[in-house]
């Protein structure tokens, strides 16, 4: 896997509340520059970057009910069509943590699936990645979590948002994820810096990772010349 394979599974991420219209413009410049996945902005600058890569390949993801995911499943279906009539290919949301915590499952179904309707109902339909906050945890909420997510028929499975104190993606957490869901893919994100935590992440599993830092991981590794065997 070289540089440019990493690239394509690369979320190339802005998330911080200070971010200006000129950052958002240098993101969307640079994942078209390093042919990055998508982009993935909050809800915000959605249109911006949907309009400033119109005829690219790079993909444009939103986050909703980030970072907390403590919003009800209306407030969440709203956001989510909110961000795809703005032009997102791709939702992020965050799951409830309380559902997931109590064991919630009929809960936290009915939300999954309730937005992962508003994400079918478009041509093409939207993808829909959960983040069940990982690190925040214990191995058997994040079985529970994945296993609803399974059920319910999401796209991906997510680590973590990047911005809880308890930290990030780690290998463990996405090779448990990646059992715990068989039929999703899986998104490690949060703390990933470097192309060594990269190519860790990909081989324990991940199909895509979320960083703000793939310019500098891609460049390591085209300057290193490291890739990995799949």
């Amino acid at each position: 896997m070289t540089g440019d394979d990493v690239a394509r599974r690369i979320d190339h991420t802005l998330l911080k509340a200070t971010a200006t219209r000129e950052e958002i413009l240098r993101l969307c410049d640079e994942a078209s520059t390093y042919g990055f996945h998508s982009v993935c902005v909050n809800p915000r600058w959605v249109s911006l970057a949907a309009d400033k890569l119109q005829g690219t390949a790079v993909a444009v993801c939103s986050v909703i009910s980030f970072p907390l995911g403590a919003d009800t499943t209306k407030s969440k279906v709203a956001q989510a069509q909110d961000a795809i009539y703005a032009g997102a290919d791709e939702i992020d949301m965050v799951a409830d943590l309380a559902a997931v915590i109590e064991g919630d499952s009929r809960y936290l179904m009915n939300q999954l699936m309730s937005v992962l309707r508003a994400c079918r109902t478009m041509r093409p339909a939207v993808l829909l990645k959960v983040i069940i906050e990982s690190a925040a945890l214990t191995p058997e909420q994040k079985i529970f979590a994945c296993q609803v997510a399974d059920q319910a028929g999401v796209d991906f499975v997510k680590t973590s948002t990047g911005f809880h104190p308890a930290g990030g993606a780690t290998i463990e957490d996405v090779a448990l994820m990646k059992q715990a869901a068989p039929r999703c893919k899986v998104k490690a994100s949060g703390g990933i810096k470097t192309a060594q935590q990269t190519l860790a992440m990909l081989t324990a599993g991940a199909d895509r990772i979320g960083t703000s830092s793939g310019a500098a991981i891609v460049e390591e590794m085209r300057e290193n010349g490291r890739g990995i065997h799949q």
